[in-house]
């Protein structure tokens, strides 16, 4: 009888690193991660994620990456402690995102990473420099099955996403299909303060012009029963049904009703 002696594999699940070497840093990787999760929203099968370690290949744990952002078409959202490619149907992530920091080298994003990312599946590949306000992108050539460089990035919409790309003032946007600009966490808190803010000056402006509204109906019934209480006066005082009508701007018919006059 012999006992089996094979150390199980262990897939690190940090490699110690912080998630970003500065604020600029991680608040676009905050609100890329963000804003795809919202776009999609309300598809159960598009999972993204954010600086977690991929293992595309089983039993060897020393190929890896993680990317600042990736998403993956075809995968259900939900926790993970990493995103092991042989547990999610094989699938890789098909779009990634890098945000330069001063701690890499382009060697390094456009060289091994680029390699990396073409040689296990990703389909778009998009690379910030927030210092220099410099956006890349590459896009797999389904001919020769490589990642190409994109030559106009400014203005491009991504085929996997949908979102549209652009640097302003050294700043990188990405807009939505629906054309809305992806915002930060605070401007999103900002944004809901201001529709509260219109949503409770509409509220008010409703309330006064429903009080304005029972106050002219008030007003109309006082007058109506102003007049109608003038008609036995005017009655008594001598004038004609017709003389009485004439006088309080009211129909005939409506002062013989009054006057109970046939």
């Amino acid at each position: 009888m012999s006992l089996s002696t094979s150390v199980p594999i262990i897939y690190p699940e940090s490699d110690g690193q912080p998630l970003a070497d500065n604020t600029i840093q991680f608040r676009l990787i905050v609100t890329i991660q963000g804003g795809i999760d919202a776009l999609f929203i309300d598809n159960p099968n598009v999972f993204v994620a954010g600086d977690l370690f991929w293992y595309p290949v089983e039993g060897e744990p020393w190929i890896r990456q993680a990317p600042d952002v990736m998403v993956v078409m075809g995968r259900p959202k939900g926790d993970r402690r990493s995103y092991k490619q042989w547990e999610e149907e094989n699938i890789p992530p098909q779009v990634v995102f890098e945000i330069v920091s001063k701690s890499n080298t382009r060697q390094e994003l456009e060289g091994a990473k680029r390699r990396f990312y073409e040689r296990y599946g990703v389909e778009e590949y998009y690379l910030f420099n927030p210092d220099k306000g410099i956006l890349k992108g590459w896009r797999r050539d389904r001919e020769v099955e490589l990642l190409q460089p994109i030559p106009q990035m400014l203005g491009w919409v991504s085929p996997r996403l949908g979102i549209r790309f652009e640097v302003v003032e050294g700043e990188l946007q990405l807009y939505r299909p629906d054309g809305e600009r992806f915002v930060t966490y605070l401007e999103s808190i900002e944004y809901r303060e201001l529709e509260r803010q219109r949503a409770e000056q509409e509220r008010q402006r409703a309330e006064q012009e429903r009080q304005r509204a029972e106050q002219e109906r008030q007003r109309a019934e006082q007058a109506e029963q102003a007049q109608r209480e003038a008609i036995p006066k005017l009655l008594a005082m001598g004038l004609s049904v017709e003389q009485i009508a004439e006088a309080l701007s009211l129909p005939v018919d409506t002062v013989r009703v009054v006057a109970r006059i046939k």
